[in-house]
This record gives C-alpha cells, sequence and structure tokens, in this order.
C-alpha cells in the first residue's frame, strides 16, 4: 500500500509524498479511497482528488494519468530543499530567483517545473504545485503522454 509522506521532498517534474506523476488511477486506487478523501471533475476533461487536506491529485480522463500534485495545509515537505508553506515571498525569490509572477494565473512559476499560490493576507506560500512536462502542449490536451 502506498502512503503519503506529508513531509517528503516536493520535486519538480517528478512529484512528491511518494507520489510520481504520471501515475494512473489504478496505481493509486489505495491513496484515493483514503478517509477524508473526495473527488470532482474539473473543466470536463480533469478528476481531481483532495486527499487529508495533505495534496490535491490531478489526472486527465482520457488517460487517467496524473498531471500536477498540489500541497494542501497539512503538506510539510520542502521544495528546492528550503520553500514550504509558509515561507515568505522574499524568502522564496531568494531560495530560488528562477520564480516568474504571471499576473494573469496570479502565480509564481518557475522554469523548473513548479507554481506557487501566494496567501494574500500573509503574503506566504499556500500552495505548491509540481506538473508534468508536457501541461503546455498539444499533446496534453490530447492526452498523448
Amino acid at each position: 500500500m502506498t502512503l503519503i509522506q506529508n513531509e517528503a521532498p516536493i520535486i519538480p517534474f517528478v512529484g512528491l509524498g511518494r507520489i510520481t506523476l504520471y501515475s494512473t488511477i489504478d496505481e493509486l486506487r489505495d491513496i484515493l479511497s483514503l478517509s477524508n478523501s473526495t473527488c470532482c471533475i474539473i473543466n470536463g476533461n480533469w478528476i481531481r482528488y483532495d486527499i487529508q487536506n495533505c495534496i490535491e491529485l490531478y489526472f486527465h480522463r482520457e488517460n487517467q494519468k496524473l498531471f500536477r500534485i498540489t500541497t494542501l495545509d497539512d503538506y510539510r515537505g520542502t521544495l528546492f530543499g528550503t520553500i514550504t508553506i509558509g515561507t515568505t515571498e522574499e524568502e522564496m525569490l531568494k531560495a530560488e530567483p528562477s520564480f516568474i509572477y504571471d499576473d494573469f494565473e496570479e502565480t509564481w512559476e518557475s522554469i523548473k517545473g513548479v507554481f506557487i499560490e501566494m496567501d494574500a493576507q500573509t503574503n506566504t506560500v499556500r500552495w505548491i504545485s509540481v506538473y508534468i512536462k508536457e501541461l503546455d502542449t498539444e499533446e496534453f490536451e490530447q492526452a498523448n503522454w
């Protein structure tokens, strides 16, 4: 049985919590069926599972594969060895200068395979997401990955 390790490192283009991107729904069935987990359909093409206030898992409905993982409040792992939930914007940019702010999405994005959403009131890291390399390609929409 695969368990979420909520203190495991956050690794862009790979995964977090011992869960790897590109995994299938069937491969993660034990995690998806944990208590305090919910599921919903997004944009008609994606399935999102919220797992125990720890992580969100996003699957493409067409190929049933995991393309994005987002931390939630109870995740304690680190990104790039220093960035965690609660890190200030200043500390984040000092630790990883590749982040660029996207005004439209209102997120900090890095070409290294991660984006961060901030808490608007405290200006600290709220959610950290890692994703597959194909996310912004035509292959992604066609589930050809």
